[in-house]
């Protein structure tokens, strides 16, 4: 490969909570590993990989002129949009105006929402639930009506369309967030899915909040679709959010933006966002995404996705050869495993903390899955060098399952 993905880089001390902040207390880290055993990240969703060399340029160069005064989104930022959402995911025709800038997809979400919702009404949103969702949401004044997704016989996450339809109707919801990639499961959403989603929704004259944050970190053998491709109606009703953070490890950077093409809604979210006055753009952010969205970036993210495809691989096989009575669904994009271990639990007598314990005692740092709406649930990231993946399950099997 022509980009390093196998370093094991030495995070400490270099502002990261993912390895920073285990052993200090707070937070959702429940301590550090024992004596003996060093610490593997795989709970915070950012990656230990060093981010495109790209992007380290383009900052470089910024910040070798020492002005860094007021400024203003360059042509170079949209266009940099405009033309990665064209090559990546086949997006024509977008042009600056339907493009705005977002402190973090979250804030795009809370914007979205004061638009378009009163404090107190109904937000439907699909379980297993994103605790960032929650956690904006429910602390914005809004009510989270979840609508629970199922696994089929082929343990594929689906939807289940009627009972949307029911909920929304029951609560007389119209405004959903829609994740797409889903996170946690990491289900790649096929185009008729999300057609009858959005038909449900048109039905229900429900605005959407597309949440497209993972659309760059699909595996190996899919595709993503935007919501916004899938109809006229769907364009017409939906606001996109992306980010280059999630895709290239720059979430410390801040900055994400919107795609919004029907111009009340535009209108309407960029009201709401600039009310606060601090939803604004860093400066450094725009050169990183700049950076991030040229030729070379993008062949960056092709050999990543090869890289995170061959962990979700290992990972998935080990886990149904070795760890019997943990179940899961084989992600289809992002980084993050969801295990269900109910039945592992019961059968040896264990808690959902005893088991998460077990794991971070011996350095495997995982993610409590509770928070997402699943009591049994734990969340792995795997965007690590796939030694360092190899070395964790090892250990789970060794010392843990």
């Amino acid at each position: 490969m022509k980009y390093d993905f196998t370093t094991i880089m030495d995070r400490r001390g270099k502002d990261a909570i993912a390895v920073d902040l285990p052993g200090k207390g707070g937070g959702f880290a429940p301590g550090g590993p024992k004596e003996g055993f060093d610490l593997i990240p795989m709970w915070v969703a950012d990656m230990n990989f060093a981010t495109a060399p790209s992007i380290i340029e383009a900052i470089q160069k910024r910040i070798s002129h020492p002005a860094f005064g007021y400024f203003g989104p360059s042509d170079a930022y949209f266009d940099a949009i405009i033309n990665w959402q064209k090559v990546r995911n086949g997006v024509e025709g977008l042009t600056k105006e339907e493009i705005g800038y977002e402190n973090r997809v979250l804030g795009g979400l809370v914007s979205a929402l004061n638009a378009f919702a009163s404090h107190g009404d109904g937000v439907l949103v699909h379980s297993p639930t994103y605790i960032g969702f929650t956690k904006s949401i429910e602390g914005a004044g809004y009510r989270i009506v979840h609508s629970r997704m199922k696994r089929d016989e082929q343990g594929v996450w689906r939807m289940d369309y009627e009972d949307m339809d029911a909920k929304l109707k029951e609560n007389k919801i119209h405004v959903a967030v829609f994740c797409n990639p889903h996170n946690p499961t990491g289900r790649v959403w096929e185009p008729e899915e999300i057609q009858k989603a959005m038909e449900v929704y048109k039905e229900n004259d429900c605005i959407v909040i597309a949440d497209e944050i993972w659309s760059d970190l699909i595996l190996e053998g899919y595709h993503h679709t935007p919501v916004q491709s899938v109809s006229e109606d769907a364009k017409n009703r939906t606001i996109a959010l992306y980010a280059p953070s999630k895709t290239f490890n720059l979430a410390g950077l801040i900055g994400s933006y919107h795609i919004i093409y029907h111009p009340y809604l535009r209108d309407r979210v960029l009201a709401s966002s600039s009310k606060c006055h601090y939803n604004s753009m860093n400066v450094l952010s725009m050169h990183a995404l700049v950076g991030a969205y040229q030729k070379e970036g993008q062949e960056w993210v092709d050999e990543l996705r090869q890289v995170l495809s061959r962990n979700v691989d290992y990972a998935y096989n080990y886990i149904l050869e070795h760890f019997e009575g943990i179940s899961l669904a084989k992600p289809q994009g992002t980084y993050m495993l969801f295990l269900n271990c109910e039945e592992w639990c019961k059968k040896h007598g264990k808690t959902t903390d005893e088991l998460l314990r077990a794991g971070w005692d011996v350095g495997v740092a995982w993610q409590d899955g509770r928070p997402f709406h699943a009591e049994y649930g734990i969340r792995v990231n795997l965007a690590l060098p796939f030694s360092r993946v190899q070395e964790a399950f090892r250990r789970l099997n060794e010392y843990v399952f």
